[in-house]
């Protein structure tokens, strides 16, 4: 008899942390279930704030490269000697594009200034001329047409 009493006793425990077990997944399970459902919807609003479908249908190459972009920067890529050349390179041409054609204006209009001197207009300083122009009798600047600006 006491190994009987045993059993069952044995039996009740296994059940009881059996139905324990199955309670807690079922909140686990419910748990997931809430948080897929809110994340879909942030997702959901996102997705529609930003009007995702819109700009890759009107920008779909622009789309593609900032894909790119954050796949590289979240893969791990950001760090790497392969992105210092490519910062390098994008600086180079930024100084070559933007601050070149600012020092080579102010370096033409300082020669023009030590070429020229002073004008007898009441001090203005003759403006450097542009390619294609050339300065007519009256000093006045004119293009290759001939015609005055």
């Amino acid at each position: 008899m006491a190994a009987e009493s045993e059993t069952r006793g044995n039996n009740n425990d296994r059940e009881h942390r059996s139905s324990a077990l199955k309670r807690q997944v079922s909140r686990i399970e419910q748990d997931a279930e809430d948080a897929w459902s809110r994340t879909r919807d942030v997702f959901s609003d996102i997705s529609q704030s930003l009007d995702v479908k819109g700009r890759v249908n009107r920008h779909p190459y622009g789309t593609l490269a900032a894909a790119v972009g954050f796949g590289y920067v979240l893969g791990g890529g950001f760090f790497t000697p392969l992105t210092a050349r490519i910062l390098r390179l994008g600086f180079r041409i930024g100084v070559r594009l933007a601050v070149l054609p600012l020092l080579n204006d102010e370096a033409a209009g300082v020669i023009n200034n030590l070429m020229g001197g002073e004008s007898s207009s009441g001090g203005e300083t003759p403006r450097p001329r542009g390619r294609g122009q050339r300065s007519n009798q009256s000093g006045q600047s004119q293009s290759s047409e001939g015609k005055v600006p």
